[in-house]
């Protein structure tokens, strides 16, 4: 299933499942932003995370965005998910000399303590917002849903994502059932056996959606910014101008 969201349901156990990939989204971001092996790797579970969320959405041109800031080294990162499954985001860092090459990146040194928020918007309206430290807890608390988000990415020292996949567990309002029974041991499954392993044989697959990495930056775009600037700030600038974007990594040239 690469790079695609499932939306399955239990009807008899009343319970929610939602599988993700982003391993080829993932990989052209940590290409673009030229990630090292610690960044990817944290870059490619928020994706898969925003990916989740991005099942929430209700309208068209809606966007689900993900911002944390943590204490670690790391700084935090932002991550987004469109209606329409396009991802993309970026890490506070791109490279981080004392992790990279030493294996799996431990969160508690890498990330330590950290602040999440989700934002739903549209263009010029904020949908929902809600501030917590985990997705959990955000689930749980701006939500009040009994859901638990699972994550898993591996990623070689040369920045090779192998995969990155999420699930999320949702038991509905009126079932019995806690989601802490219903734990993933490994997410690098078919949809069919991860369900079967969590005892969830007898969900059916509502919905299937392609996900993949798309910006909306363009040449366009960054000239419009350029052409925002003040005659004064224009006449100091240099014949032409490289604009980066922070969300995908592409430099434009502008002639200004």
């Amino acid at each position: 299933m690469k790079d695609s969201r499932e939306e399955w349901f239990d009807a008899s156990a009343k319970v929610a499942v939602t599988i993700v990939d982003v391993t080829g989204a993932a990989q052209a971001l940590a290409r673009g932003h030229l990630c090292g092996p610690t960044s990817a790797y944290f870059l490619a579970k928020a994706l898969a995370a925003a990916a989740l969320l991005g099942a929430e959405t209700s309208e068209a041109d809606e966007v689900v965005s993900i911002q944390m800031k943590c204490s670690g080294p790391l700084g935090g990162f932002n991550v987004e998910c469109t209606a329409d499954g396009a991802l993309r985001g970026y890490t506070e860092r791109k490279t981080l000399d004392g992790f990279d090459g030493l294996g799996k990146p431990d969160a508690k040194k890498v990330v330590g303590e950290r602040r999440v928020q989700v934002t739903r918007s549209v263009p010029g309206r904020i949908i929902s917002q809600g501030i917590s430290n985990s997705l959990d807890g955000y689930l749980a608390g701006s939500l009040q849903r009994k859901a638990c988000v699972y994550l898993e990415a591996s990623v070689t020292d040369e920045v090779e994502i192998l995969e990155a996949r999420g699930v999320m567990v949702e038991a509905l309002p009126d079932s019995s059932a806690s989601v802490t029974d219903y734990v993933p041991e490994k997410l690098s499954v078919a949809s069919r056996n991860l369900l079967k392993k969590l005892g969830l044989e007898r969900a059916e697959l509502r919905k299937t959606t392609p996900l993949r990495f798309a910006c909306r930056c363009s040449p366009e775009r960054a000239a419009a910014m350029l052409g925002a600037l003040g005659p004064g700030e224009r006449a100091n600038l240099p014949p032409t101008v490289d604009v980066t974007c922070h969300m995908c990594g592409r430099t434009f040239t502008v002639q200004t």
